[in-house]
């Protein structure tokens, strides 16, 4: 009984997390990996992989730039904020193996938006 409780549970997680990605929330690897980019492109060749920075973010993404193309988010462009400026750590909201999240959220609770 213990064992067929597993399988249903397992059966149930994978529908569920089927429907999230159907609904178009691919987590950020994807992304990269469909556009032709290899893990070694953020990670290096090196084992264990290195972690990846804001650094390595902003070889591709140009922030200034992300700025202009966000700057009618409302209510705010968080990419262009009292904060940080362009510079806010692409880190905090997108995570590129795990769902990314709206980090501004826990001081400024009216700023629902998705984060992809």
């Amino acid at each position: 009984m213990k064992k067929l409780t597993v399988i249903m549970l397992s059966l149930a997680m994978s529908i569920i997390a089927g429907s999230v990605m159907a609904k178009g929330d691919q987590l950020l690897d994807q992304t990269h990996f469909e556009k032709g980019i290899k893990c070694a492109s953020c990670h290096g060749n090196a084992e264990p992989r290195e972690a990846v920075t804001m650094m390595k973010c902003v070889q591709c993404h140009n922030t200034e730039k992300l700025a202009k193309k966000t700057q009618d988010m409302q209510p705010t462009n968080v990419h262009n904020n009292r904060h940080f400026g362009t510079e806010s750590d692409c880190l905090s909201c997108h995570h590129v193996h795990q769902t990314s999240e709206n980090a501004c959220v826990s001081c400024h609770p009216r700023w629902g938006f998705k984060v992809p």
